[in-house]
């Protein structure tokens, strides 16, 4: 879900041109959660195979990626690994959630309420183990490095960015910023056309960069507090404090300059926010292993989606010769050959 910090950030637009020849950290628990919520039909029902298992999720990392790949990108995706303790309470929450969504979803598909139904269909979206693992095998298949993280892959790709091993990580959810990424590319590997929730019309969504450095000048914050803000609105690893928004939590960080001071400001709990703070302050992170992109095989993608899935042959050819770029020579080898 991540911290709502889209009303505080400033960002611009970027291109796939601009992003061409550099390398992009993916959340990728994050991505494919974006596929299973959006690649559905009207009533909400995601892609599925003859033999009804989803692939919503492959079919927008093949086809999506297909454009950035073709536009110069050289993508890396980051998986989580086991979530902090601080975070299994929210993850039950969610799972509830989404059960509750799942029933909702199955009501307004009776009644006929399409809008409603694929709503709540998004909402229902469950990411599971061996959905990753499809994923996994179908960038390794396609010449797209990828690992797994200590802990959450979001803080990883975070920390890759200062770290001189990539240009942004990519993400929908603002907290790569807490985790101090000092690029996040936002809206990458959405569709270029969104629905208006509740109302019959489709808005046009851009990828936008959003720079650490320009956040904390324009807020006049220093990355503990921007951590501060989000503390206090709340995040995966805690609820935050009713009735604190964006707004409320930065006139209360800017008025008394610490968390710990905000907090008992506001009668909470200091030291339950410091150790949410610390997480994102010290995560749980390692070393980058060594990357390469390509060889792409072929025959190993048609084996898995086409075999395997039921996807359009001559669809996925067609695909697979847009990743043709990272079996370049010149576009091949290890991270260390791009810096």
């Amino acid at each position: 879900m991540g911290v709502d910090l889209g009303s505080l950030v400033p960002s611009r637009t970027v291109s796939v041109r601009e992003l061409s020849g550099k390398v992009l950290f993916f959340d990728g628990n994050n991505v494919l959660y974006q596929f299973l919520a959006s690649i559905r039909g009207r009533d909400g029902t995601p892609l599925k195979d003859s033999r009804g298992r989803v692939t919503s999720h492959l079919t927008g990392l093949l086809y999506r990626l297909a454009n950035l790949v073709e536009g110069g990108v050289l993508p890396v995706f980051v998986w989580d690994g086991k979530p902090p303790e601080d975070k299994l309470a929210t993850i039950q929450e969610r799972r509830e959630r989404r059960d509750a969504a799942s029933k909702a979803w199955e009501k307004a598909k009776e009644e006929g309420d399409l809008e409603t139904a694929r709503v709540k269909a998004q909402q229902a979206s469950r990411l599971s183990g061996e959905m990753i693992e499809q994923a996994d095998a179908l960038l390794d298949a396609l010449g797209v490095p990828s690992f797994t993280a200590p802990s959450e892959g979001e803080a990883q790709a975070a920390l890759a960015v200062p770290e001189g091993e990539g240009f942004a990580s990519v993400s929908q959810d603002y907290d790569a910023l807490l985790f101090g990424a000092p690029r996040l590319v936002r809206n990458l590997t959405t569709t270029q056309k969104r629905k208006l929730p509740g109302k019959d019309k489709r808005v046009e969504v851009k990828p936008e960069l959003i720079r650490l450095e320009r956040v904390l000048e324009e807020l006049a914050l220093t990355r503990e507090q921007l951590v501060g803000v989000g503390v206090l609105m709340g995040t995966d690893f805690n609820e935050g404090i009713e009735g604190i928004g964006p707004k409320r939590a930065l006139d209360a960080m800017q008025e008394h300059g610490t968390l710990t001071k905000a907090a008992k400001a506001l009668d909470e709990d200091a030291e339950t926010l410091e150790l949410v703070a610390e997480i994102f302050l010290e995560p749980d992170v390692g070393d980058v292993p060594d990357l390469s992109w390509g060889p792409v095989e072929e025959e190993a993608v048609v084996d898995l989606l086409v075999g395997e899935h039921s996807f359009s042959e001559d669809r996925v050819r067609s695909t697979v010769e847009r990743f043709s770029s990272l079996d370049d020579p010149s576009r091949q080898g290890s991270l260390e050959d791009f810096f």
